[in-house]
């Protein structure tokens, strides 16, 4: 049980808190409602190149890392096609400097052209350095492409190409500001060794004189469903050839989302699941298999990937109808009590270890507030979820006609 309390700003900013006094630090976690979703389809990047800029200097604050460095505290970002998240760890005794820091950037950028090179540089060298020269770096870029026609999905957090980060203007980039980075946009979480009035006061002061700004209003459509399988096949220098087929499924907090969660735990989480004791240690066609939701915030999908011991046309075939055969007994035999309570047990017991640290905590609890979902009722919504439920999901989840196959070659 985590203890919480909750209250929002005049101006929109949601604020929780958590009392955790194990540590002498508090984590003040800022979550914004903007990710790659919200991109312009020409200037894909944008969000992720805005994480970086939101380091480059605010109205009042040069240089953010030097402000809280010089307080003893660290701090860190990420961005995903739904979110932007940043977080500060700060001494209880500075916890002041992280919230006159990120209010500042939440007033305003200093918008220079100087910041927007430098950024723009450190965003393309990252992206030449993840997506063209690693292994399968790609590989995003190609899956999202057969998933998805028209969402917002189908481009990588990363962005579709450098050409866009090229293009970049600063007129674009204060667009994108002022129309996203709002307090109204935004869940302020704060956990550590301080009271909520202390919280409730620094909130009000910091943050409260931020006027409230109109967000902008996502306009694209749902994505159509997937109504006949899609397939593609690319070869590259890599170590392994890799299957992976995709399917589409239900967005983060719904019922249907809980039940394919837990398929791929039964599948692939740990030494005793189905794709480890069929598919790797029961064939010599895999050297991994593994099996994931994408977690997003709208209808995402859940991914089936395999690495292989062989790259010839044979084992390749044999390698993908292994992979069919095992989530096609899901939808017809089901999962056995044990396979269920275990996978219950090891989502249970992940969840709780993972949320031990106050840094953790405060992340969760921005992230559930936004989401609206009470972090105390996740692990029951799942205890809920019961083995017909998995087969019913699963029949109609892995079905021929709404599958994306990549087949990623080795030469």
């Amino acid at each position: 049980m985590i203890d919480y309390s909750t209250f929002t700003l005049p101006n929109g900013l949601r604020v929780v808190h958590h009392r955790d006094d194990s540590s002498s630090h508090v984590a003040v976690n800022l979550l914004y409602n903007v990710g790659a979703r919200d991109e312009n389809p020409h200037l894909t990047g944008m969000a992720h190149l805005f994480e970086h800029l939101m380091f480059g200097g605010s109205v009042n604050v040069p240089d953010y890392d030097y402000a809280l460095e010089m307080a003893g505290g660290t701090n860190n970002a990420w961005t995903s096609n739904d979110f932007t998240n940043f977080y500060d760890i700060v001494p209880r005794e500075n916890l002041a400097t992280a919230f006159w820091a990120e209010s500042d950037r939440m007033l305003s950028l200093a918008f220079s052209p100087e910041s927007l090179e430098v950024q723009r540089k450190v965003v393309m060298e990252e992206f030449k350095q993840v997506c063209l020269n690693k292994p399968y770096g790609d590989i995003g870029h190609l899956l999202r492409g057969l998933l998805y026609r028209t969402h917002p999905y189908r481009f990588p957090t990363i962005g579709k190409n450098l050409d866009h980060l090229r293009r970049v203007t600063l007129d674009d980039v204060k667009q994108f500001f002022y129309s996203h980075y709002a307090p109204s946009n935004a869940v302020l979480a704060v956990a550590g060794p301080v009271s909520l009035d202390e919280v409730a006061e620094l909130a009000h002061k910091w943050f409260g004189p931020i006027p409230s700004r109109e967000v902008a209003q996502r306009s694209y459509m749902p994505e159509a469903p997937v109504t006949e399988a899609r397939r593609r096949e690319v070869s590259a220098d890599v170590p392994q050839t890799r299957i992976v087929i995709a399917f589409p499924m239900a967005a983060y907090g719904t019922e249907a989302y809980r039940h394919a969660d837990l398929i791929t735990d039964i599948l692939a989480s740990g030494q005793s699941a189905r794709f480890t004791r069929r598919l790797v240690m029961g064939t010599d066609l895999f050297t991994s298999a593994d099996a994931s939701v994408s977690g997003s915030d709208e209808p995402g999908f859940l991914m089936l990937t395999g690495r292989l011991r062989r790259n010839d046309a044979d084992s390749i075939r044999a390698a993908e109808e292994a992979l069919w055969e095992q989530v096609s007994m899901l939808g017809i035999d089901g999962v056995s009590d044990h396979e269920m309570q275990r996978a219950l047990n090891r989502f249970e017991s992940n969840r709780t270890f993972a949320n031990i640290n106050y840094l953790a905590k405060a992340r969760e609890l921005a992230r559930c507030e936004m989401q609206h979902e009470d972090i105390n009722s996740v692990v029951s919504l799942y205890r809920s979820v019961t083995a017909d439920d998995v087969k019913k999901t699963a029949a109609g989840l892995f079905v021929p006609d709404r599958s994306c196959t990549l087949i990623y070659r080795s030469v």
